[in-house]
């Protein structure tokens, strides 16, 4: 029986023991001759791993007595976080190296954190949810506050325990109550429990909330952003990439996993909930983020508006909504690698520049990253015909398709307004005042990401390269 369960969750295991091990060979070595090969070597283990789980995984299995769940919706989740993991770490290998930041502890920090966002997206058990959401959270306290000279570091890596553990007592409470009177920890049993009943009850009413409470502060939904803004700023910014995407798709997996496995009876009761996270999540984006000019901050609320974006698809409470939902967040993840691409080549003098004004005419310096940029910002925006739009096209039919127009109304509104803070990016890249230019170079890996995610951008309008299929699937394999 145990050999059975350890088989399931494999892949789990495998990264834990070569995160261990790489933590061993890093003490034991000299640490900063070490720290390339394990970025390198972690990246080669994420790359592997997303083939490995992507091409031989089948059929939904279980372990641990239904604790932990290997389904299609679960592989689709693990191969997103861990090639996102994986792009972003040999992304941020350049710039930590040239700013002292380059420690061998950071990629195993990482991979253990993607340890915990694989243990999310399969938890099966409030408890499994709890140990893979602490994972994860624990790694990711520590690298927001990687840059221990910084105040700005140090200040966000402290936001984010102290916001953090808040949102875990609220989510621990909520876990409670429905355990007290489900009278199991089990999403099927949870599920079973609410099936018996004309309705759900109060107790298990109330515990839904504060388990959606602690979950969307993970993924930064609106009003739990208030972290968001100062960790994205006061981060470095690789280590803000990072939380931009990989984090992110490990939440929204969560939080699906949780409503349609556990509450699955109680559709009209979420719904409600998360359809209201959803537009304060899209207005509160788009409208704080014209404010600011700090780039950093501005893709802070950027993530906020996308991420309510991805909630109406789950707010439709249909497999209809779930792809949608994965459409989107696969999109959210290529355009943010992108654009986090750039702006690690934002530097002048050798140090880093996040002031939005620095862009000011930068097309006639470097007219290749501008046009690049220049489509990001435009997908992003959700502009026909780049695959942004598509994104958000998807989500919108989802909530029409499940009889929530209104949702839908509030969203195109919203990405109106947020359209604004996009293409003053562009303006000011192609006729903005004559200034003295950014001198950053970009490293070979950050151009081909920065063009990579550009081109899907372009390309992806052909069929979005396959993923609207395996979207599909993973949604069955969720909501039966």
């Amino acid at each position: 029986m145990i050999q059975a369960d350890l088989n399931v969750v494999l892949p789990e295991i495998l990264l834990a023991v070569f995160a261990m091990a790489a933590l061993m060979g890093g003490v034991y070595t000299t640490k900063d001759r070490a720290a390339p090969v394990i970025l390198w070597a972690t990246s080669l283990a994420f790359v592997l791993l997303a083939a490995w789980i992507g091409f031989n995984g089948e059929g939904t299995q279980t372990a641990f007595g239904g604790a932990f769940i290997d389904d299609g919706f679960s592989r689709f989740a693990k191969v997103m976080i861990l090639l996102s993991a994986a792009a972003i770490l040999l992304l941020s290998q350049d710039f930590m190296a040239k700013h002292g930041l380059f420690r061998f502890e950071y990629p195993i920090l990482v991979a253990l954190a993607v340890v915990g966002m694989m243990m999310m997206v399969s938890a099966g058990d409030l408890m499994a949810l709890y140990m893979g959401l602490e994972l994860q959270s624990l790694s990711l306290y520590v690298v927001a506050s990687l840059h221990r000279d910084s105040l700005k570091s140090t200040e966000a890596g402290l936001k984010y325990f102290v916001l953090g553990a808040l949102s875990s007592g609220m989510l621990l409470y909520g876990a409670s109550l429905v355990y007290g009177y489900a009278g199991t920890t089990l999403f099927e049993g949870i599920l079973s429990t609410m099936a018996e009943g004309e309705s759900i009850s109060l107790g298990l009413l109330f515990g839904l909330v504060f388990v959606s409470a602690g979950l969307a502060f993970k993924v930064s939904a609106a009003p739990f952003h208030m972290w968001t803004p100062d960790v994205y700023e006061g981060s470095p910014t690789p280590i803000t990439a990072f939380f931009a995407t990989a984090p992110k798709v490990a939440a929204m997996g969560l939080f699906a996993r949780v409503v349609h496995d556990a509450f699955g009876g109680a559709v009209a009761d979420w719904s409600q909930i998360v359809a209201f996270l959803s537009v304060v999540s899209m207005f509160l984006g788009a409208i704080a983020a014209i404010g600011q000019r700090d780039i950093k901050r501005l893709m802070a609320y950027s993530s906020i508006a996308h991420m309510g974006f991805a909630l109406m698809g789950l707010a439709a409470g249909t497999a209809g909504g779930v792809q949608a939902m994965l459409v989107y967040m696969a999109i959210y993840v290529t355009m943010n690698v992108g654009t986090f691409a750039f702006i690690l080549s934002m530097e002048k003098d050798g140090q880093p520049v996040t002031d939005i004004d620095a862009l000011q005419n930068y097309s006639k310096q470097e007219p290749g990253r501008a046009l690049a940029m220049l489509v990001l910002m435009f997908s992003l925006a959700g502009i026909p015909p780049l695959v942004g739009f598509f994104g958000k096209f998807y989500v919108l039919q989802a909530a029409v398709d499940a009889g929530m127009a209104w949702l839908a109304i509030a969203g195109v509104i919203a990405s109106v307004i947020g359209a604004f803070y996009y293409l003053r990016i562009v303006y000011f890249m192609y006729f903005g005042e004559e200034r003295e230019a950014l001198n950053g170079s970009m490293p070979m890996v950050g151009w081909a990401l920065l063009m990579g995610s550009a081109a899907a951008m372009l390309l992806g309008v052909i069929n979005l390269f396959g993923i609207e299929g395996a979207a599909m699937a993973a949604a069955g394999a969720l909501v039966n």
